[in-house]
């Protein structure tokens, strides 16, 4: 992209971002800038990076709200061949609006 402002103007408004946008993997991700309808697939890409990244638990902010992210989450968690367990996050890390989940290691798996 050029620093030209003359360049904002070559910009698709329907994809504003054409190069893929990467965002550093923690021990912690906030699904709130996350549009509902691509929760599963982040979700399933950030556990495979967390996993191959060696985090052995992971925690996933999903809000407390009615609970439809929370149990899209828990429900991928569930069909995840390396999630040990999940659980609720305790009071001070979002209690019902975040999901503690334990992963097991590669070498695990075999």
């Amino acid at each position: 992209m050029s620093d030209d402002p003359d360049s904002l103007d070559q910009l698709d408004p329907f994809n504003p971002f054409p190069e893929p946008v990467s965002i550093p993997i923690t021990d912690v991700f906030d699904l709130h800038t996350i549009q509902p309808r691509d929760v599963k697939l982040v979700v399933e890409e950030y556990l495979n990076e967390a996993r191959r990244l060696g985090f052995r638990n992971v925690r996933i902010i999903h809000g407390k709200g009615r609970g439809v992210q929370r149990e899209i989450v828990r429900s991928m968690l569930e069909r995840t061949s390396f999630v040990i367990d999940w659980t609720d996050a305790p009071p001070e890390a979002g209690g019902l609006g975040a999901t503690i989940v334990r992963l097991r290691k590669e070498e695990e798996l075999v």
